[in-house]
């Protein structure tokens, strides 16, 4: 039998550091973080070589005091809690107390502090767990950390990183998604010499997410604002047009605090869901505020995933405010023809004020010589300078807004930086979405009714409807679909479901934990006109379906509602039953290529104007679409 013993301290410091530190990105997190808790206004975070060579953080916060440094350095040691039970009420990023003793575990390390009360600064290295200086210094209020060479004591760990630029992407996106958890921070990145992003600070979250994806986002978002005792959420919702192919462009946050949740996911995107297609997933960017004991941060040492002390609340609140936000504006995509050249070159691109955020630490002569090994440019050292008297000023110059943005012609290439989000696009000849909204007078209205032209049928699938100075084109097969599936859900809703028996009733096995779901659930299946009783031994007789479900496989049915059930909050119809009344509602309406009268034509528009959301099919394609009078006339030059 082996000899157990114990491990020594520089495997365990190493063993620990692998749990937080596992890429250059998880070094910046939890620097950052530690400078938001700080009290920092303006951060600034520099790496090169995808922060394996060096990563420098840069704040204006309260710095660490002389007689602390070292005690911050140790395993455990945090200012954020000071026992167990305040982890009930965590208000702060950071409370481990294990980041910064991990990252000098792996990597040299150098800090150097300054608090507002102290004369002189810090300057304090580390190397691989070990001391190698301690000193004083001249510095500006704050602190600036400098991790140089990660993983340079630890080769099998520093072999299996990624390519620098995909090392620094991670980075990149960290540093947006903690700029857009605090707007009130103004966040500086440069990589690689080159300044990636520069937000203001100035509190403005359009503002951030302007600076971050440009025009285009910024242009398509609506607001939202929940205010309620246990939740309140303030932020926006990308409109449906600027959907994406996966879910990297969901942000959330909670008390500030970039996050990843199941339930959240689901809420967000089942508000979404009758207004983008399916396997699309939305752009938000939404701020909640909930008591710290709703919510647990604590399940995980990244701090990212959370759970919620009562999950049906959050999800129910989090998709009925986001398909309300939605009902109050009219989605017609607005379709305007490509733009020329000529316009497309006039995209505009953000311009980075010279704000006075903290800046690189101003070394001394025999740091130098250190930094140029790693082909860093060393700034000049002062000269005769006593320490004391090197002064910052942290005083932010006012960033122009959003609209004094906009309006900025276009500068001169050799004055700005041009993020790589926020280039011109080039000449595409598509069709370019926007969304009319409640400015606007609405074309699905009973005002409007009266008014409208129905002009005619084309290509045997759109009709074409003229009202004030739009021309709008109307899909029958989508139209027609959507009429069907609200009739569906309405039934269901009103507990007017017709029921079909089925002979002979199916039996179904189910699991302990399935058999307890359809227990807890009965009510439920019978409003949905599922007639089910038990059978003995954890088995069910079903004995008859929904009429609209009449012919489906029952068994596979009920294995999905059941598993609906079990994966997720359950609110009304479970996903997959209206998955299926889609399904059925495409299939029984009127086709594209197909020829209908102008009565029906009338009828069907008459019949929209009844629904709750008459601008998406139930797949998320869109009924409707418009065209002013204005690009119809640019087209054809009456208008320059």
């Amino acid at each position: 039998m082996a000899e157990i013993k114990i491990l020594s301290e520089d495997t365990i410091d190493k063993i620990a550091a692998g749990e937080v530190v596992e890429r250059p990105m998880s070094v910046v997190k939890e620097l950052v973080e530690n400078a938001m808790d700080a009290g920092s206004t303006a951060i600034t975070v520099e790496i090169k070589n995808g922060g394996i060579d060096l990563i420098r953080v840069t704040d204006n916060g309260q710095g660490i005091e002389a007689a602390e440094i070292r005690l911050a350095f140790a395993r455990h040691a945090t200012s954020k809690i000071r026992s167990a039970e305040d982890l009930t009420s965590l208000s702060s990023m950071g409370f481990r107390g294990e980041a910064l003793s991990s990252i000098a575990a792996v990597a040299q390390v150098e800090v150097v502090t300054k608090t507002r009360a102290a004369l002189t600064g810090i300057r304090y290295t580390i190397e691989g767990a070990m001391e190698k200086d301690f000193e004083e210094v001249g510095a500006p209020d704050g602190t600036t950390f400098l991790v140089k060479n990660l993983f340079f004591n630890t080769p099998v760990r520093r072999k299996f990183l990624k390519q620098p630029q995909t090392e620094g992407s991670y980075v990149a996106e960290l540093l947006e998604r903690l700029a857009m958890s605090r707007p009130d921070i103004s966040f500086k990145f440069v990589q690689n010499g080159q300044v990636k992003f520069h937000t203001p600070g100035n509190g403005d979250l359009k503002e951030v997410i302007y600076r971050i994806y440009g025009r285009e986002i910024a242009n398509h978002l609506v607001p939202i604002e929940i205010n309620e005792e246990r939740l309140s959420l303030k932020g926006f919702l990308g409109k449906p047009e600027i959907n994406r192919s996966n879910r990297n462009f969901e942000h959330y946050f909670i008390n500030a605090r970039y996050v990843k949740s199941k339930v959240l996911a689901k809420a967000i995107e089942d508000g979404y869901k009758q207004y983008v297609m399916q396997h699309k997933f939305p752009f938000v960017v939404l701020h909640f505020s909930m008591p710290a004991a709703e919510v647990d941060v604590n399940v995980h040492p990244t701090k990212m995933e959370v759970r919620f002390s009562d999950e049906q609340y959050v999800y129910k609140t989090v998709m009925q405010n986001i398909i309300s936000t939605f009902r109050s504006k009219e989605l017609i995509v607005n379709a305007t023809f490509g733009k020329d050249t000529k316009e497309s070159k006039k995209a505009s691109v953000p311009v980075y004020d010279k704000a006075k955020v903290p800046e690189p630490y101003m070394v001394q002569p025999k740091e130098i010589s250190s930094l140029n090994k790693l082909g860093l440019p060393a700034a000049e050292p002062a000269k005769k300078v006593t320490p004391f008297v090197m002064d910052f000023d942290y005083e932010k110059v006012k960033e122009p807004t959003l609209e004094e943005t906009y309006k900025v012609k276009e500068p001169a290439k050799s004055d700005v930086q041009v993020p790589e989000t926020t280039k011109p696009l080039e000449n595409i000849q598509i069709m370019e979405a926007t969304q009319s909204t409640l400015f606007e007078e609405q074309f699905l209205s009973e005002t409007a009714k009266e008014t409208y032209d129905i002009l005619g049928q084309i290509f045997g699938t759109y009709w074409i409807v003229s009202y004030a100075d739009r021309m709008y084109l109307i899909d029958q097969h989508a139209a027609h679909e959507k009429v069907k599936y609200e009739r569906l859900i309405k039934a269901i809703a009103e507990k007017q479901v017709l029921t079909q028996s089925i002979m002979p009733p199916v039996i179904l096995q189910t699991s302990a934990k399935e058999e307890q779901v359809i227990l807890e659930h009965l009510d439920a299946f019978l409003q949905m006109g599922f007639e089910i009783e038990e059978f003995g031994d954890h088995a069910f007789c079903l004995r008859a379906v929904p009429v609209d479900l009449y012919g489906c496989s029952y068994q596979e049915l009920f294995r999905e509602l059941m598993d609906e059930m079990m994966d997720g909050p359950l609110t009304g119809a479970p996903e997959v039953v209206m998955n299926k009344l889609a399904s059925m509602a495409c299939k029984a309406a009127v086709k594209g290529n197909m020829k209908i009268s102008h009565a029906e034509a009338v009828k069907l528009i008459d019949e929209l104007l009844t629904l709750e959301n008459p601008y998406h099919c139930p797949h998320g394609r869109p009924t409707i679409i418009s065209m002013t009078k204005q690009e119809i006339e640019k087209k054809f030059k009456r208008i320059v």
